[in-house]
């Protein structure tokens, strides 16, 4: 018997589970670039006007955690987690050993 999720078909139980339950979308509510930056490059005014606003949702986010919302205290603690990353592609790009064409420099 084969099983389908929309057009894809599932090979076997864990990539049914992958198609089915949508592992690669993100979590509602946090924004992973907003924290950790995007993967392209941004100027130096971009930079400073995104982390401005990641410091103000980050202080939103503690402020309903200490207030009771559970939710809210795990998204900063993730948030709070995002800020002190470097995403790989970016720091492969910056060390010089990624072209941007899939292969090493």
């Amino acid at each position: 018997m084969r099983t389908y999720i929309g057009n894809h078909e599932a090979a076997n139980a864990a990539e049914f589970e992958e198609l089915a339950l949508g592992f690669d979308e993100l979590p509602a509510g946090i924004d992973r670039d907003l924290f950790r930056g995007p993967l392209t490059h941004e100027t130096p005014e971009e930079r400073a006007a995104r982390l401005d606003v990641a410091r103000e949702v980050l202080a939103d986010l503690v402020a309903l955690g200490e207030g009771g919302d559970e939710i809210a205290a795990w998204d900063a603690l993730y948030a709070d987690a995002l800020t002190r990353t470097v995403p790989f592609l970016r720091s492969a790009r910056a060390a010089g050993r990624f072209s941007g064409t899939g292969e090493a420099a």
